[in-house]
């Protein structure tokens, strides 16, 4: 079975949900509609984001950032300072705020999650805590140990007296400000995550690692190569004692990679099950279908099935907005049609144009698109009568349909067969053009049957010999922005 991940805001959703059912809706009475509406749409896994709790200090640094503020008021005009929670990853404790139900409220969701055959993951921020995170003062260590005066550093004082710490970044963009720094240099800094995580673990399902990437031994040493330090760790990378530890006690717990920078199958290789995909998300958010074609069919495929694939997520701009109504159409059943980790953002489903900053706690009502609406709900209906993230998978390989007619490059086919007697064949044009290509079905018995051809998102039917599917292959000529589900079926 191949994963279906749903992420919610859950500072926003449980509001809303509040603010719909006239009552205070924490983790612990969640409505029962919700759990059934996922397990109907068929989602496995999800993913509440912003659930630990956060620290004042970041809050108050959100209030005084003029960037942010500005972010604020497109995405909310009528935002007020109560409406700032601040950001999710600038974690003071990893434990629940009663505000949404505490330690007690989480339990009872994730029992009524696994009543309903579904499994929770949360975040893991392994490379900063938030600035009021207790060791800030008490164990000060195990911090980078920032230039003093820097305006990427701030001053706290311990119990062995003043000290500067860095704030945590990525190094290609400016400082987060309202963040503390971990030292992963420091053997005793990666022994107390490991231990973090494992806590974690002991309670849930699976955990997204946050720019997992970023304490990689190499990119550490590069991204802090001006700062001092103190204690050297050994030369294993934090990743690999700290998911085999978990997996140890919890062999199907889940450790999801948030990771850029060709570093995917590195952290793949260091015992991740599943890395984010943003190669696919940027070949199909510019238009670039050749190079979409070329990153699922030449790609290892244990690499592709090891993949997280998504069209948005809360740092992304909304798909609704990304792309347009033909485009979303192509890419949501792409999505959906990958072997991996097919991953959906709340509202998606719906449409939802507004990106919100994660820092904030309320969000505007954004009424449906009806088409949108329409096309996941017939998708999704369609799904359910395919091998579709259930069977067998394959990559297919398109072919040009005569010479010089180069729109093969323009497919995406992907085969499913959970049936010796049936498959499936998901079918992608993704360029702005009529497009036609030859692919061969790799399906046991092919050349030996009579098919029955329908489109499960239309009205399609044909009958197609198998003798000439085997020889030939499968001709297949699609409109600009072309999205076919075929169900094969033997003729009767």
């Amino acid at each position: 079975m191949h994963p279906l991940l749903y992420e919610l805001n859950t500072r926003c959703w449980l509001r809303e949900l509040s603010a719909r059912h006239g009552q205070f809706i924490h983790l612990a009475n969640v409505p029962e509609e919700e759990f059934t509406a996922w397990q109907r749409r068929g989602f496995t896994h999800v993913w509440l984001m912003g659930c630990w709790t956060t620290c004042s200090r970041a809050r108050e640094t959100a209030l005084n950032d003029p960037v942010l503020l500005g972010l604020f008021g497109k995405a909310l005009p009528d935002w007020s300072p109560d409406d700032v929670t601040g950001s999710p990853y600038a974690i003071a404790e990893y434990r629940v705020p009663e505000s949404l139900g505490g330690e007690e409220g989480l339990r009872e969701f994730r029992r009524r999650l696994h009543a309903h055959g579904l499994k929770l993951i949360l975040d893991f921020v392994p490379n900063h805590t938030g600035l009021g995170h207790p060791w800030v003062k008490m164990r000060p260590e195990l911090f980078v140990q920032g230039q003093p005066g820097s305006p990427e550093t701030f001053v706290t004082e311990s119990h062995s007296g003043m000290a500067w710490i860095a704030h945590g970044k990525d190094p290609f963009f400016p400082c987060w400000k309202d963040t503390a720094q971990l030292d992963y240099r420091r053997a005793d800094t990666q022994s107390i995550m490991q231990e973090v995580l494992r806590g974690i673990a002991a309670r849930r399902d699976g955990v997204r690692c946050d720019m997992a990437m970023l304490v990689l031994r190499d990119v550490f040493a590069k991204t802090w190569s001006g700062t001092r330090m103190t204690t050297i760790a050994d030369d294993a990378e934090f990743w690999t004692e700290a998911i085999a530890s978990v997996k140890r006690s919890s062999p199907d717990f889940l450790f999801l990679a948030e990771v850029y920078w060709d570093l995917e199958k590195n952290l793949q290789q260091l015992g991740f099950d599943y890395t984010y995909d943003k190669w696919l998300y940027d070949h199909l958010a510019y238009d670039n279908y050749a190079e979409t074609q070329h990153h699922l069919v030449d790609m290892e495929q244990e690499f592709v099935q090891r993949s997280i694939h998504f069209l948005e997520n809360h740092d992304e701009q909304r798909a609704a907005t990304r792309f347009t109504p033909a485009e979303h159409r192509g890419a949501a059943l792409l999505s959906f049609g990958l072997p991996g980790m097919r991953f959906f953002h709340e509202g998606q489903l719906e449409g939802a144009k507004i990106r919100l900053p994660v820092h904030l706690g309320r969000r505007q009502v954004e009424a449906p698109d009806p088409r949108i609406v329409g096309f996941y709900e017939t998708l999704l209906a369609a799904l359910n009568n395919t091998a579709v993230g259930r069977g067998e998978c394959k990559i297919l390989r398109p072919r040009s349909a005569w010479s010089n007619n180069s729109t093969d490059h323009c497919f995406v086919v992907v085969q499913w067969q959970a049936a010796p007697d049936a498959f499936d064949l998901v079918v992608v044009n993704l360029a702005a053009q009529p497009s036609q290509c030859y692919v061969t079905p790799v399906i046991n018995g092919l050349g030996r049957r009579e098919w029955k051809m329908e489109d499960l998102l239309g009205d399609e039917k044909y009958w197609r010999s198998g003798t000439e599917l085997s020889v030939r292959g499968l001709y297949l000529a699609l409109p600009a922005r072309g999205a076919q589900l075929f169900h094969f079926s033997p003729a009767r």
